[in-house]
């Protein structure tokens, strides 16, 4: 087993609990709760390593990157790309696909869940769909009807999602490394 991975879990846990409830209470990642994490997880990383930190910053830098695009079309917050930035740094070396990929598919279920409890609306997505599928749909018109996205009943909490993922990769990792023992 690798005690390693049993700290960051341990060490994260708490962590992503306050920020997800944050997130879900008030839409928000505070930027001291944020970079609090990124400070304990680079001084851990120094602790293990030079070549384990420069791992984990590479990480943590291709994952912030995936919401690089979604922040600059107003679909994510800074606070997201932040704490993304922070689950690469937990997660650790060679583990950009595998978060990337569990924080996708968090946030699919997280949207799919909040659609289905009519917590989120699902007018957006119905114009998408439209858009993706029906050649007839006017879409200068449906878009004009859209709420904005800022409206509370448009945002999903992805921060909810990056905590999700980060601890599956992690319970994966740990799993992975009893197996291999």
């Amino acid at each position: 087993m690798d005690y390693l991975i049993l700290v960051k879990i341990v060490l994260a846990l708490p962590w992503l609990l306050c920020l997800s409830i944050r997130d879900i209470r008030k839409h928000e990642l505070p930027n001291a709760w944020v970079m609090g994490g990124i400070l304990v997880m680079l001084a851990i990383a120094l602790g293990v390593g030079v070549e384990y930190l420069i791992g984990s910053l590479v990480t943590a830098f291709f994952s912030s990157l995936f919401l690089l695009l979604p922040f600059f079309l107003r679909a994510a917050g800074a606070g997201d790309v932040k704490m993304l930035f922070a689950a690469g740094l937990i997660a650790g070396p060679w583990n950009t696909l595998n978060l990337i990929l569990l924080v996708s598919l968090s946030g699919l279920v997280l949207a799919c869940v909040m659609l289905f409890l009519r917590q989120v609306n699902p007018v957006r997505v119905k114009h998408f769909c439209r858009c993706l599928f029906d050649f007839r749909y006017d879409r200068v018109e449906g878009r004009r009807n859209l709420p904005s996205p800022e409206t509370e009943s448009c945002r999903v909490p992805f921060g909810v999602a990056i905590s999700a993922g980060l601890l599956l990769n992690l319970l994966l990792q740990l799993f992975y490394s009893m197996e291999v023992a």
